[in-house]
């Protein structure tokens, strides 16, 4: 497996929805955190990425939100064996022996109702290192060679390149012509080939399709009007890829990881 070599490429993840459809679980926990396994669904989606030298995250919060920021600010006590000494100079002694080392990962509030759009458009003052950043949602999984995707997208010098999956289902639809994406419909009443799987490669251009009022979205609105100026392009995966939509994509990852046959386990 080949990292990316310009490891200053941001990863953004979108962790703010309120995952109404899998209430079972939402109702006490922000969508990104409901585990796979003994993990949160954020943390198997962040291996992902960091398999290909990928470490510096910006997750955009919103409902329960600070569940996510106290995850990640214990997470050395969280995951890690430690010797704490009581008193008025309490010493705490760390064992380090998970495999996180190096992940960057600053946690923006950006609303609670705040839509997809004005999410990313809060984080932009993060993304200063490079022209181009990842993006995904806090959802999706996948068996995906990120180079490769990064490569696609350097060679068309488009601004933004979708990935797409199939089978077509309740997600956004991909008209495509020539890998070029002619149009962007947001969970059309009928599927086609392709639809959007997450695991963008975004160039900054977009903030300017993009505004901080709370009601402006990402899928409505901005990738439709940069399909229609022929600059969205799609990257079609054939491999592995579920969404932890319902209760029931829940429980079949769950049972693939149980049974130690997690295709996006790439670590």
């Amino acid at each position: 497996m080949n990292t990316i070599k310009q490891s200053n490429i941001k990863v953004v993840i979108l962790c703010g929805g309120l995952g109404t459809r899998l209430r079972e679980e939402t109702e006490f926990l922000p969508k990104p955190m409901v585990k796979i396994g003994d993990k949160p669904i954020l943390w198997h989606i962040m291996k992902i990425y960091a398999q290909y030298g990928l470490k510096d995250f910006v997750l955009c919060l919103g409902y329960k939100g600070e569940m996510i920021k106290d995850y990640f600010l214990n997470y050395e006590a969280l995951n890690n064996d430690f010797t704490v000494e009581l008193g008025k100079n309490r010493e705490i002694e760390i064992y380090s022996t998970h495999e996180e080392n190096g992940w960057r990962v600053t946690l923006a509030d950006t609303g609670d109702k705040t839509l997809k759009g004005a999410r990313l458009k809060k984080v932009e003052k993060y993304i200063n290192d490079s022209d181009t950043f990842m993006l995904t949602y806090g959802d999706g999984l996948a068996k995906i060679d990120l180079n490769t995707l990064l490569v696609y997208h350097q060679s068309h010098g488009k601004m933004v390149t979708v990935t797409g999956v199939s089978p077509a289902s309740r997600f956004g639809e991909l008209k495509v012509s020539d890998n070029q994406v002619e149009s962007f419909i947001e969970k059309p009443a009928q599927g086609s080939e392709l639809i959007n799987g997450g695991f963008l490669v975004v160039n900054k251009g977009i903030f300017d399709y993009l505004s901080l009022d709370e009601n402006c979205d990402l899928e409505y609105g901005a990738l439709e009007e940069i399909a229609k100026k022929g600059q969205l392009m799609v990257y079609k995966h054939k491999d592995f890829w579920a969404c932890m939509d319902t209760y029931r994509d829940l429980e079949c990852l769950n049972k693939k990881w149980n049974e130690n046959n997690a295709e996006w386990k790439v670590w």
